[in-house]
């Protein structure tokens, strides 16, 4: 195969809507290119399409009360960012389809917020384990098709709209990387906010503890470290990845 040509930092979008399956996977993958987004005065939302409620390794928690932590979490990590909006689609966790009304959600969502840059996961990613990433991808494409063709949900009475580009983190084919060196701390502090997951995700059993939240930030600063030297032969940047496709 051919070297692929890496291109780097967009021009500062002026709105970005990012889709994710469950409430921390944006700021997992896109958490340091929307702080940066942020600063340069982007209006940033957030789309969660599952509910979070098996996001756990303990057996005896109650779900509706995880549902609740996990919304809460989302919308703090989502401010830390910038975002000024935060929309649930509430299916459940782990079992997250594309059905019409959901669909029809994001679309209403997207003509509504007019983003620029749609921000998703990529579903086409070889060995893929989980199926709400590979679904949640697909949906957000296929909302965006349904987004800026008129004749799909016309009873949403909203004019269609096309975004100028398409965003896919976990990619299996990168083409474009984001420089976030400048806002790796403001990633990190975000995906903290996501209490309900310092242990399962974080491996962080006290929060108090700055031993293992400085393990957990080094971890995070060692994969963007990666990415740069994988993507671009730089060891000294620090960079999230991405496939990025014009519409």
């Amino acid at each position: 195969m051919a070297d692929i040509e890496i291109s780097r930092n967009l021009p500062i979008p002026k709105s970005a809507l990012a889709i994710g399956a469950h409430p921390d996977d944006i700021e997992f993958n896109v958490g340091g290119t929307f702080a940066k987004w942020s600063e340069g005065r982007t209006r940033l939302a957030h789309v969660i399409c599952t509910d979070g409620s098996k996001g756990t390794w303990d057996k005896s928690a109650d779900s509706s009360e995880l549902i609740s932590a996990r919304a809460n979490e989302a919308k703090r990590a989502a401010l830390m960012l910038g975002a000024s909006e935060v929309m649930f689609l509430g299916q459940i966790d782990g079992e997250l389809e594309e059905t019409k009304d959901g669909l029809g959600q994001i679309v209403k969502w997207i003509r509504e917020f007019k983003p620029q840059v749609v921000v998703a996961h990529d579903p086409w990613k070889r060995y893929r384990l989980h199926p709400d990433h590979r679904k949640a991808g697909f949906l957000a494409l296929n909302a965006v098709v349904g987004a800026r063709d008129p004749l799909f949900f016309p009873e949403l009475n909203l004019e269609p709209y096309r975004p100028e580009k398409i965003m896919l983190y976990e990619a299996d084919l990168v083409d474009h990387v984001e420089e976030i060196g400048d806002w790796l701390d403001t990633k990190v502090q975000s995906l903290l906010e996501h209490k309900s997951q310092l242990k399962s995700t974080m491996d962080i059993t006290d929060a108090n503890d700055q031993e293992q939240v400085l393990r957990f930030k080094n971890w995070v600063t060692s994969v963007a470290q990666n990415e740069a030297y994988k993507y671009l032969g730089d060891k000294f940047s620090f960079v999230e990845s991405f496939k990025i496709m014009d519409l």
